[in-house]
């Protein structure tokens, strides 16, 4: 799309993110859908002719083999042009895509002769149903996939490099138990990692079973054909699973349930954007300067967290999409409405603003820098956090009231010092090795097996 162009788009996607979706184009585009079809279609016309007892489509030669599976991964955007001609003249896109390659293959002797059969006993969600699949099943193994891997790749490595980085936790926004940067970033990826895990394992599905889903013209025009056993290896062969049991349309359940995965994905990324703003906010990370970048217009020193705020805005409207989608398309009055018609024309907007949200939070991550001192000095304001292990210890020796002993002296109390603590270890009936153990702790020291988690995800 030319700068003139993009000026002019509606959607952010098709505008300011186009770069970064171009990836989905093939997938989710008026051409990408148009080429599914036509390679559904393809598919279909090629297992009629390796069907014996479709005797009226004897089986293509390995030329004319290679001359068909030519025109599906040479599909062109002058061909979807010329399809979207015969459209304007049918009102009915996947008609059109009939008539295009009767027209295409006319000049062929070898599927000439047998260009009734392409479309044979078919509906158009016979189609459409395995085009869809097939977009989002090349989506998420050729981009999201890929890019999931990397966001993980790059939180994977900012814990491993902070896994001994303390610092102070916060529960309900309040100081507490000591932590370390690696390891609440270690979290995140352990959640990541089931979530794109779940993603990847949802099964899409397909079917190829005509007007409501019974086979009722194939039987009529060939009986002694096991139908279900020729649809089954074509949607397969097209990489989706089989559904034996439909309406005239897919019911989409398979196409819901990745929807939701994709926003479980959104929902942790989200979640993450929320802390490292918060963070930022907090002066735990400073974020490197560009030249030339301003913050505000009116507020020269601002350096705002704006990729975290892009990414949660992207995936917010991701999730959205997602999962309108999720509960709308399993949904379809009786055999069939067309109400799931528009809204699979949206799959891939869905798509491009989560993949939009994964880049900006790469992007934040990439300009973050620890600021040690800011960290440092946040722990050592809060030494009341050891309150925790005091009590604890205190309980393994069957000293009274630890907790309640603990609470009176630190509950509330901001600024409780590290000679004040000591002075209570040192007033407790304890073995000499265990109070030691408590005055060697200090805030930055008190994070448990938190470096190991880190290093360990």
């Amino acid at each position: 799309m030319s700068d003139d162009s993009s000026l002019l788009a509606l959607s952010p996607l098709d505008g300011r993110y186009a770069g970064q979706v171009e990836a989905l184009r093939p997938c989710f585009s008026e051409f990408g859908l148009i080429r599914a079809r036509v390679r559904v279609e393809l598919a279909w016309l090629v297992a009629l002719s390796d069907e014996p007892g479709v005797a009226e489509v004897p089986p293509f030669d390995p030329e004319a083999r290679a001359r068909i599976a030519a025109v599906g991964e040479g599909f062109t955007a002058a061909d979807a042009a010329r399809v979207k001609a015969i459209e304007r003249t049918t009102n009915h896109d996947v008609k059109a895509v009939e008539y295009w390659l009767k027209e295409r293959f006319a000049s062929d002797a070898a599927v000439a002769r047998v260009l009734e059969f392409v479309h044979f006993a078919c509906t158009s969600e016979d189609i459409n149903n395995l085009a869809h699949g097939m977009a989002l099943t090349d989506a998420r193994r050729e981009v999201l996939s890929p890019a999931l891997n990397q966001l993980i790749g790059d939180l994977t490595a900012f814990a491993h490099v902070h896994a001994d980085r303390a610092m102070l936790a916060r529960t309900h926004g309040q100081p507490a138990t000591p932590t370390t940067l690696g390891k609440e970033l270690a979290n995140v990826v352990a959640r990541l990692k089931r979530a794109a895990a779940d993603f990847s394992a949802v099964e899409l599905t397909g079917k190829m079973n005509g007007a409501t889903g019974g086979y009722n013209a194939h039987v009529v025009a060939y009986p002694d054909v096991d139908w279900e056993a020729l649809a089954r290896r074509v949607v397969t062969g097209l990489g989706l699973g089989f559904n034996r049991w439909t309406t005239q349309i897919e019911p989409h359940d398979a196409i819901a349930a990745w929807f939701d995965a994709l926003a479980r994905v959104n929902t942790i990324a989200i979640d993450l954007d929320r802390d490292l703003w918060g963070y930022v906010s907090l002066g735990y990370f400073r974020q490197k300067l560009k030249a030339g970048e301003v913050g505000s217009s009116t507020m020269p020193h601002k350096v705002n967290p704006i990729d975290f705020e892009n990414s949660e805005g992207n995936l917010g409207v991701a999730n959205a999409l997602a999962r309108h989608l999720a509960d709308k398309l399993p949904i379809s009055r009786w055999q069939r409405d067309l109400t799931d018609s528009t809204v699979l024309r949206n799959l891939g907007v869905a798509v491009g603003h989560a993949l939009v949200g994964w880049n900006a939070l790469r992007r934040g991550l990439a300009k973050l820098e620890v600021d040690p001192v800011r960290l440092d000095a946040d722990l050592d304001a809060n030494w009341e956090v050891l309150a925790e292990p005091i009590q604890t210890v205190m309980r393994r020796y069957g000293l009274p009231e630890p907790y309640e002993r603990l609470k009176a002296l630190t509950r509330g109390q901001r600024g409780m010092t590290r000679e004040a603590l000591h002075a209570f270890v040192d007033g407790l009936d304890l073995p000499d090795d265990a109070k030691a153990r408590l005055k060697a702790l200090t805030p930055a020291r008190y994070v448990g097996l938190a470096p190991r988690l880190a290093r360990e995800v």
